[in-house]
């Protein structure tokens, strides 16, 4: 079935394409249900979700004020000088494109219209946030660790990379600094052969058994895994615990203002939807056949 929102046809196409895009996520959040069940409840949201869809437009393009036409061609032309596709559009042709361009800046200058008088995050509210959520802002023991690696697969036998990791041993013993022979020797060169901070199961299982166990500023001994022989540097640890609220203060702002944007527009739409006149009617493509 396809619907008429405020005498606005809306092709039952846009709320299979909608369900579709839905489904992934909802199958994943009910999993275990009745495929049914998902099935109705998917039909269901879609239809809501494209009905919104048309009445934020329908009132977007009822505000009289037209968009400033320098700020039009400025949007068009951005939006063109992409790639195909990076854009979200495959470049319609020109009246279309600024048309679709025009709807969206309308709709943009709504919403900035509905939340412009949103205050921002009170103390209190972002400390309860923190306290509340604090199981968000766990992180697990971190390595901060460099390697040389020379690997072993169909071009490189062992004996060749063992000899050619020792070679970079040799020259570590010899004074040379760990990064110019991990950009020299390495068979992953560049940044001195930094691998940043990692936690426990990013990396196979025989490089954290060594790098784990290492302190900060040691370098190990040649070890074997299953790429090849490595060289490990060590440079720092990071215990496991919570970010503290400083790091993560700006974060939290932000979560706790997309709340309240979203609490506005919902509530915006529901006006919308409670005097809307929607209607179902049978699909032109159905009737056609």
């Amino acid at each position: 079935m396809a619907l008429v929102v405020n005498g606005e046809y809306v092709e039952d196409s846009l709320i299979r394409e909608e369900a579709n895009a839905m489904r992934p996520r909802l199958q994943e959040e009910m999993e275990g249900e009745d495929p049914v069940v998902i099935e109705m409840r998917l039909r269901e949201w879609a239809r809501e979700n494209v009905i919104e869809r048309v009445l934020l437009r329908q009132a977007a393009l009822a505000d009289p004020e037209p968009i400033p036409q320098d700020l039009l061609d400025r949007t068009v032309e951005e939006i063109r000088s992409q790639t195909p596709g990076q854009s979200g559009c495959l470049f319609p042709q020109q009246d279309q494109l600024r048309r679709e361009i025009e709807i969206r800046l309308r709709i943009d200058r709504l919403l900035g219209r509905l939340t412009a008088k949103l205050s921002p995050p009170r103390n209190k509210e972002i400390t309860e946030y923190y306290k509340k959520h604090r199981e968000n802002f766990y992180f697990p023991e971190m390595v901060h660790a460099a390697h040389i690696v020379k690997n072993v697969d169909e071009v490189t036998d062992e004996a060749t990379a063992l000899a050619a990791i020792r070679q970079a041993q040799q020259e570590l013993q010899q004074g040379v600094s760990f990064e110019e022979v991990a950009d020299k020797h390495s068979d992953c060169p560049g940044r001195g052969g930094d691998l940043g901070f990692f936690p426990r199961g990013q990396m196979v299982e025989e490089f954290e058994s060594v790098v784990f166990s290492m302190k900060p500023g040691e370098v190990s001994d040649i070890f074997r895994s299953p790429f090849g022989f490595h060289i490990a540097k060590i440079y720092e640890i990071r215990p496991e615990g919570y970010f503290p609220l400083q790091e993560v203060r700006a974060q939290i702002e932000e979560a706790l203002y997309a709340e309240k944007r979203r609490r506005v527009v919902e509530q915006y739409l529901d006006k919308l939807r409670a005097q809307a006149d929607v209607q179902n009617v049978p699909s032109r493509a159905a009737g056609s056949q």
